[in-house]
C-alpha cells in the first residue's frame, strides 16, 4: 500500500462514526476523534487534521462521505 492509500484509509477510519453530510470545517474537525490533533501516518509521511484543513475550500462542503473527504484531502495535499 502506498503512503497515499494508507493516509486515505486512515482518514476514512477516523471518520467511521461521523454523521454526514458534514457542512463546514468546524463540523469536520468535530467529527474527528482528536479534532485538529488527529494525525495520520504512513512511513515518513504525516498529515494532521490541521494541515488537511489548510487544503480544503469552502466550496468543498458539504461532504457526503468519508471517502469524499479522504479523496479530497490526499489529492490536494499532493500525496
Amino acid at each position: 500500500m502506498t503512503a497515499k492509500e494508507e493516509i486515505r484509509s486512515q482518514i476514512i477510519e477516523a471518520l467511521k462514526g461521523a454523521r454526514f453530510p458534514i457542512n463546514s470545517p468546524s463540523d469536520l474537525l468535530a467529527a474527528l476523534p482528536y479534532g485538529a490533533d488527529t494525525r495520520c501516518r504512513a512511513g515518513d509521511v504525516e498529515l494532521s487534521a490541521g494541515d488537511a484543513g489548510k487544503v480544503l475550500k469552502a466550496s468543498d462542503f458539504p461532504f457526503k462521505s468519508s471517502e469524499q473527504v479522504a479523496d479530497t484531502i490526499v489529492t490536494r495535499a499532493g500525496l
